[in-house]
């Protein structure tokens, strides 16, 4: 059967090469830098690191098929890892195959990376037993739903042609794949002899507790195929990694990095400003309150949007009129007030920064979807209150108490308190906050044993689409329950698009869609910043969080 084929290029852009960095360089040829962001690494399993510190250790020890640099305007670009060329076959089935020809390197005890390396981790990353949360990044790969069901891994249409060429097959045309997934620390390579024998080595290491010690625990002993290795290591101290020999790259930026890690914000930012290090992140609030004051300064976007997840299996959830009501009584200016100085109404579930083409990102083109205008904020509290009358219910006090689940940390327990405020005074609806842990809210959630819950919604990629995806009705991400068939046909509609304009209008239809059945209701998006000494260019952070320090050298005077 004949196929559309067309060739995807991705070119490296030249960096210049400046002989000695700022800062921390410590003489001769060897040139060094410290950064703090974030506290300890919490885990080196790239299918499991979900905060900023690991997953920035991890795009520094190991490289993805693809990665993203500094663009040198400031911005940031995905250019070749791993993959030299990967070409696109679209099949006349719906389905898109993508080919990647791996460039020759080796991992650090020599031997050979190989098209089976990314295999086996692809296939550790569907792997259902392994309880990943980036496991839906792969839900675009053919065969997903059935290896999951299955447990036979061999299923996921990801395949080695031979040693350098790899072959995934996608069930649709997703413009994000190679932007974002290519791209994410959770789809890094991995070799199985390696996580196996230091998996075995790890019982043996079995400690009093009876715990196994984590196949990942001694970052020195790791065998990576990224541009630096770990040779030095402090639990909650600090993290060593050095240039390695055997990457098949030039290294023009630090010799040693070093990763100084802080338990908070304050303590980082001492570390900076005692020049102990030359890059931080997160700023503190009285920091981030001094830049607000610059009318010219904006933060940078965040790819989330705190939200309220209505059950709608719960009995008096299921009602959309209830679920309306409570939404359109929701200030979230107020709601923004009490999380931080970065954060902001939310206009939609899709914040800003998402691109969509040159004209703007996809919140710009697409405009706002929800009405926070304060002069608007009595009639909306009145049609709520018609709302749930019309429902059957007068003000809510036969409906119960309700509980609202909610990550017990940074001001999500004012924001809590805030909102069961602003449902009881316009409603009479009580609803009780309950603080837990991050493992209990996702248990609850995915058990559906929830009414309501205040959940940091992060998408995977920075395209809208991922922001989408995981509500139709047969996604086993969809913790609100939604269905919807319209939903479901659209998003459908999306993943076989071929024209961009046509696959963003549906994209824009689908969010309007879905909030407009009041399963969600956005809160606020937040805003981050960071800083890099002056002295010092090159560093990049994607727009999913974590930072590239390998290109780091001094800027030209």
């Amino acid at each position: 059967m004949r196929k559309l084929k067309r060739a995807v290029s991705l070119l490296l852009a030249a960096v210049l090469c400046v002989s000695v960095l700022a800062g921390c360089a410590d003489g001769g040829d060897s040139v060094s830098l410290s950064v703090s962001v974030g506290s300890r690494v919490t885990t080196l399993d790239p299918i499991y690191a979900e905060d900023i510190n690991s997953q920035t250790v991890l795009v520094h020890l190991y490289e993805n098929l693809l990665k993203v640099a500094p663009d040198g305007a400031g911005g940031t670009a995905v250019v070749n890892g791993m993959a030299k060329n990967v070409s696109v076959e679209e099949n006349f089935d719906g389905t898109v195959t993508y080919t990647f020809r791996l460039r020759s390197a080796r991992w650090s005890d020599g031997q050979s990376v190989k098209a089976t390396d990314f295999v086996y981790a692809w296939q550790r990353l569907a792997d259902p037993a392994s309880y990943s949360p980036y496991a839906a990044l792969l839900s675009v790969v053919c065969g997903y739903e059935e290896a999951r069901a299955s447990g036979d891994m061999s299923q996921l249409q990801v395949m080695a042609k031979n040693a350098t060429t790899l072959v995934v097959t996608l069930n649709g045309n997703y413009d994000w794949f190679l932007r974002e997934v290519c791209t994410s620390p959770a789809t890094m390579p991995l070799r199985r002899d390696v996580v196996q024998r230091l998996k075995e080595a790890g019982i043996q290491a079995t400690g009093a507790d009876g715990e196994a010690r984590a196949w990942w625990s001694d970052p020195t002993a790791l065998v990576t195929n990224g541009p630096y290795l770990a040779t030095g290591y402090q639990f909650s101290e600090y993290l060593e990694l050095t240039a390695s020999e055997r990457y098949n790259s030039d290294q023009l930026g630090p010799k040693t990095l070093t990763f100084r890690f802080a338990e908070d914000a304050e303590e980082a930012w001492e570390l900076y400003e005692n020049k102990e290090v030359d890059a931080v992140w997160p700023l503190t609030q009285e920091r981030l309150t001094e830049l607000t004051a610059d009318e010219e300064w904006t933060a940078i976007p965040q790819l989330s949007t705190y939200t309220v997840i209505y059950n709608c299996d719960h009995e008096l959830l299921e009602d959309v009129m209830i679920r309306q009501a409570m939404a359109q009584v929701i200030d979230r200016n107020a709601l923004a007030a009490a999380a931080g100085v970065t954060a902001r109404a939310a206009e939609g579930l899709v914040p800003c920064g998402v691109p969509e083409n040159e004209e703007g990102d996809f919140r710009t083109v697409g405009g706002v979807l929800l009405d926070n205008d304060p002069e608007q904020y009595e009639t909306r509290c009145q049609e709520a209150a018609d709302l749930l009358s019309e429902a059957g219910y007068d003000r809510g006090s036969v409906l119960g108490e309700l509980e609202y689940l909610y990550v017990e940390e940074g001001a999500n327990a004012a924001v809590a308190e805030e909102l069961c405020r602003q449902w009881q005074e316009t409603l009479g609806i009580t609803v009780v906050p309950k603080g837990v842990t991050t493992r209990e809210l996702w248990s609850a959630l995915r058990k559906g044993e929830y009414t309501l819950a205040g959940v940091d919604l992060e998408a995977a990629g920075n395209d809208a689409e991922c922001f989408l995806m995981e509500w139709t009705s047969d996604s086993q991400d969809n913790v609100a329950a939604y269905e919807n068939s319209a939903y479901d046909t659209l998003m459908a509609i999306i993943a076989s698009a071929a024209d961009g304009t046509a696959r963003m209008g549906c994209l824009h239809d689908a969010e309007a869609l879905l909030l407009g059945d009041y399963a969600l209701s956005p809160l606020y998006t937040m805003g981050t910043a960071w800083e890099l000494r002056d002295t010092l260019t090159g560093a990049a952070r994607d727009a999913r969080g974590w930072f590239n320090f390998s290109t780091v050298v001094a800027r030209s005077t």
